[in-house]
């Protein structure tokens, strides 16, 4: 969905874009697509980076 997701690596912030409400993630992994983030208000998400564009988050 997203190139950027593409360069998101562990330790990087995100947000998803459909859920605000789960506040800011940290990925914990990004393998073949798949991308791990551990979000503050939902807990440990996995996202199918082909259907989903994170927004980073450069200053929280």
């Amino acid at each position: 969905m997203s190139d950027l997701n593409g360069v998101l690596e562990p330790g990087s912030l995100v947000r998803h874009p459909d859920c605000p409400e789960w506040g800011i993630g940290q990925v914990q992994s990004n393998i073949g697509g798949r991308i791990t983030v551990n979000f503050r208000e939902a807990g440990k998400v996995v996202i199918d980076g082909s259907r989903i564009g994170l927004l980073p988050v450069f200053d929280d």
